[in-house]
């Protein structure tokens, strides 16, 4: 079994915990002992610590603006994680956190004066030599999509070393999913010069698009060996950074002794040593990212996959249109929850409309048009309860010819089953 199936609980921050620290925006001025005490190391963290695992900072601006601000001024080093067709950079900071005995650290950003969360960060914290902590971000956000994405592009501009995983899509999907980040470093600014492709499948296409993506920028675009494990990936994003860093030699020695030196910030932990817990980072994602179990006796498995190879085919799921449960799902984002509850979102406002106008109820087939997307909802011919739900590039998709391919798929699984 791959070593990625399973995982990780990402728990959301209370939102009455803010209160706790209300009081501490009131404070007009905070007088120090020292001087020591004032540029003491810990004051050019990134949000004031709050509790074992919580950070807050409060904004009267948008998240990814405050926390430009806060780069830009305290020019902080930090590696940031971005999932492209994946769930990988969850699971790698909760393998980091327990290898070194701390907990996934959270940082919310709040709207000043109110303590309303405006966004949510996960983070991990490595020891450095120097007695500070280098902080590795998953550029999985909690908050809108607006805030999201441009909260990932600060992390990602902006971080010493940019890691970009990404796991099995199609060229076509491939090209869709990196024009966001490709679009980003254009518009810049983009301060960051290093950005790392870490493949969880065979590279391929992989490295004729991120070879694109420096262009003029000055940004260094380097592709990492495909990892099949945890420890592949942490091996590429550690010798990337021991390079960027100027240091060759200490990592080389720290992943293959029995025992991880405290003092290297990028070490790869091993399981040998009594006082540090064994890694239990999270196994590989499947070639295409699925809601349940790849079992092989799920025919469903195979029908996405068929239909994301169409051309101009995102993402596409079949989905229980009573529980919304995923049985199969393929391609990229959105992801398989996403493309079940607004599938039978979509589906209901259907038939709620045709309700209310008089027109007689009968299961909806949809085809919805967005500035850069088509988004189709159709129930599954021979399965009562099952829909598809897919999204498409408008831009290189023909929605009529796809539309006859998913009759011609719906026709083959009809006659196969019978």
């Amino acid at each position: 079994m791959s070593q990625w199936d399973a995982s990780v609980h990402n728990s959301r921050i209370p939102e009455e915990e803010w209160q706790a620290t209300r009081e501490l925006t009131h404070v007009a001025t905070q007088i120090l002992g020292n001087r020591d005490e004032y540029l003491a190391p810990e004051r050019r963290e990134i949000g004031r610590r709050i509790g074992d695992q919580q950070h807050e900072m409060f904004v009267v601006c948008d998240p990814h603006e405050a926390l430009q601000q806060q780069f830009q001024q305290w020019a902080s080093d930090f590696i940031a994680i971005h999932d492209i067709a994946t769930d990988s950079s969850p699971r790698i900071l909760a393998g980091l956190a327990a290898a070194t005995q701390r907990k996934v650290q959270k940082l919310v950003i709040r709207r000043q004066g109110h303590g309303m969360a405006l966004a949510t960060l996960e983070f991990a914290e490595l020891p450095a030599p120097n007695g500070q902590m280098l902080r590795v971000y998953s550029t999985r956000i909690d908050a809108d999509s607006r805030q999201r994405t441009d909260v990932a592009r600060v992390l990602l501009a902006h971080s010493r070393l940019g890691v970009v995983m990404v796991g099995d899509l199609p060229p076509h999907a491939l090209e869709s999913a990196l024009q966001p980040l490709r679009e980003g470093i254009a518009r810049g600014p983009w301060p960051g010069r290093q950005l790392l492709f870490v493949p969880l499948s065979a590279a391929g296409a992989l490295h004729q698009q991120a070879s694109q993506l420096g262009g003029r920028t000055g940004v260094q675009v380097s592709i990492a060996p495909q990892a099949i494990k945890p420890s592949d990936a942490w091996t590429s994003i550690s010798n990337t950074w021991n390079r960027v860093r100027g240091d060759t030699s200490n990592l080389v020695a720290a992943t293959r002794s029995a025992a991880a030196p405290t003092g290297d910030p990028i070490a790869f932990p091993a399981p040998a040593r009594p006082a540090v817990a064994p890694l239990p980072m999270q196994p590989m994602p499947p070639t295409r990212p699925v809601a349940t179990p790849n079992e092989p006796n799920n025919p469903w498995q195979g029908y996405v996959r068929q239909c994301i190879d169409i051309t101009g085919m995102i993402s596409c799921c079949v989905f229980e249109l009573g529980t919304q449960r995923t049985l199969a799902h393929a391609g990229a984002r959105p992801g398989p929850a996403s493309l079940a509850a607004q599938g039978a979102a979509l589906h209901e406002a259907a038939n709620v409309a045709a309700k209310a106008m008089g027109l007689p109820i009968a299961t909806p087939d949809l085809s919805v048009t967005l500035s850069g997307h088509h988004l189709i909802v159709r129930a599954i011919a021979g399965h009562p309860g099952l829909a598809l739900h897919a999204v498409l590039d408008s831009h290189a998709t023909n929605l009529m010819l796809v539309r006859m391919k998913l009759q011609r798929l719906d026709q083959e699984s009809q006659e196969s089953a019978a």
